[in-house]
């Protein structure tokens, strides 16, 4: 009962997050803004969206095809239609259910390609790893690009005062030794998953290791990132404000977009208001970059839901053997 009862918290609470940071910006807006906004989506060159639809479909299939390099030294050997059904349908899971997409897919391929649970589940961890160095990598060049407005940034809210400084400092500190001490305390449960997480990762890290196509898993992760990084340049040219970015402003808003979809399921609420955010660093008013944001969302997550409910749908129909 205490289980269910933590499952539904865990799923109810992004969701939630999610619709008040929908209401958080809408509600500061005024009557002539909306009208803003509605002929905004009306007047959008929905050309460029539904080419960056098409790039970020060519990314997931991608993902699928990168799959089989993991699963092959397993012995096995799926149909490219199962494993992309099988994405699609996990990235429409994880809109409803935080973090259940990957084991959507898992299941979905275990059940119609008769792969065991937990060796798919371990591919699908190794895939993280890829896509998390590739994150960082974004985000380090990035830095690179942009260090003077970040450090600009960062020295703005650094407090002049050292003694102040040094008094946030040691609140930090003691927060998380004191959070370390309570979870160790009270839930000693929940170091024994870290425990098995890390030790997850570790053994998918060392299977990309072991693989015999690492330049082709290396090729189909740097593509999959490039054609990440191309939705979202291709989508600016939607509307007319944002169809001149600079490249730092690009990488800036696709970094926080990334970042804010882990927050809410599929990033309902926080990514039109991280690219707004993100956007307005680089001049854009705030009306035009909130705009961006809910176009380029409302987009991907119909995409979403359009593809995700197709593979549902095909999975079983092409399997029916």
């Amino acid at each position: 009962m205490r289980k269910n009862y933590k499952k539904i918290i865990f799923t109810i609470l992004p969701i939630a997050l999610g619709v008040f940071l929908i209401w958080l910006p809408l509600s500061k807006l005024s009557s002539s803004d909306f009208e803003t906004i509605k002929n905004a989506f009306k007047n959008a060159n929905y050309y460029w969206i539904l080419l960056s639809l098409f790039l970020g479909f060519l990314s997931h299939a991608s993902r699928a095809y990168r799959w089989k390099f993991l699963l092959e030294p397993l012995g096995f050997k799926p149909r490219f239609i199962n494993s992309l059904s099988s994405v699609f349908a996990g990235y429409l899971v994880n809109f409803g259910i935080p973090r259940a997409g990957e084991l959507t897919r898992a299941a979905s391929i275990s059940k119609y390609e008769n792969i065991p649970f937990e060796k798919a589940i371990g591919t699908i961890v190794a895939e993280r790893i890829a896509d998390i160095f590739m994150l960082f990598l974004v985000i380090i060049v990035t830095f690179l690009f942009q260090f003077e407005l970040i450090w600009s940034l960062i020295q703005q809210k650094i407090p002049k005062n050292p003694l102040q400084l040094g008094f946030y400092l040691f609140l930090l500190i003691l927060f998380i030794l004191l959070m370390f001490f309570l979870l160790k305390k009270f839930n000693s449960a929940i170091f024994y998953r870290i425990k098995l997480f890390v030790k997850g990762l570790v053994e998918g890290g060392f299977s990309i290791l072991k693989m015999k196509n690492k330049g082709a898993f290396i090729f189909h992760t740097i593509f999959i990132w490039v054609l990440y990084i191309l939705t979202f340049y291709i989508a600016s040219f939607a509307i007319q404000e944002t169809a001149n970015l600079s490249i730092g402003a690009i990488l800036t808003g696709f970094i926080v977009g990334s970042l804010s979809i882990a927050a809410t399921n599929g990033g309902i609420g926080t990514y039109p208001l991280g690219i707004q955010q993100a956007l307005i660093l680089y001049g854009i008013s705030a009306l035009p970059a909130l705009t961006f944001g809910w176009i380029i969302w409302t987009a991907q997550t119909l995409g979403m839901v359009l593809f995700g409910g197709i593979s549902f749908l095909l999975l079983p129909i092409i399997n029916r053997k």
